[in-house]
């Protein structure tokens, strides 16, 4: 069954209206100073991203809390492993990293997870999880001890996110990495685009304008920043 916050991103697509989320990494986040990040981030910003590879435990529920008394947006969950789950949160993105072979992470947390999420009210939307190359040993990588996909094999990319698909996964997410030099080429995002028939979330790297709308032109319902913004009090 689709919840409430899922129906309203496919009604977005189906509208071709692009979406903008920005991730808040707890361990990077300043609490006291969310009143003035919220003034720094885009005016088109549509959700929050709150998760990271490595986050001590309550940080993420803190943080949620926090944003919570300040902001309408919806607050997603990108949680890096079981301990990151919040039911303050109003959704949660239900990872699976399809590009690597590291069992944990591909069944493993989901399983440590569903004590907490069995009587939760939060939203679940399965999400296939694709890490790309963006030539940085990426946070991702080191924590899941799995490798990207490089960028020169599109095939290879474009099955995994139909393999995604083909599972059950509601959203297909490209991820070039957190302070990735380079983001997810919009070749691949164009390929990956013309495949599947669920939206496609894209990030990591994207730090102007330029490759926001680059990343929307290729294809990208959903466009996430991050870095960008981490040190902007």
């Amino acid at each position: 069954m689709e919840g409430i916050f899922y129906k309203i991103f496919l009604k977005s697509v189906a509208e071709k209206e692009k979406q903008l989320a920005i991730l808040i990494d707890p361990d990077k986040f300043n609490n006291s100073e969310i009143d003035t990040f919220l003034k720094k981030i885009p005016k088109e910003t549509t959700h929050l991203f709150v998760g990271g590879s490595t986050v001590a435990n309550g940080e993420t529920e803190e943080t949620v809390k926090a944003l919570k008394a300040e902001t309408k947006l919806p607050i997603f969950l990108f949680p890096g492993n079981h301990s990151q789950i919040s039911d303050l949160a109003d959704a949660l993105l239900f990872l699976t990293l399809l590009s690597g072979r590291n069992a944990e992470y591909l069944i493993g947390q989901q399983i440590k997870s569903i004590s907490k999420l069995k009587n939760s009210p939060l939203e679940i939307i399965s999400t296939g999880y694709i890490l790309i190359d963006g030539g940085k040993n990426s946070s991702v990588s080191k924590v899941t001890n799995t490798e990207p996909l490089p960028q020169e094999n599109i095939e290879i990319i474009v099955h995994t996110a139909l393999a995604g698909q083909f599972v059950g996964a509601k959203l297909i997410y490209l991820e070039a990495g957190s302070g990735a030099k380079f983001p997810v080429k919009q070749e691949i995002i164009c390929e990956v685009k013309k495949a599947i028939n669920i939206p496609l979330i894209v990030g990591g790297g994207i730090k102007t304008d330029n490759q926001k709308q680059a990343a929307y032109n290729s294809g990208a319902d959903m466009v996430v920043m991050g870095t960008a913004f981490e040190n902007a009090p």
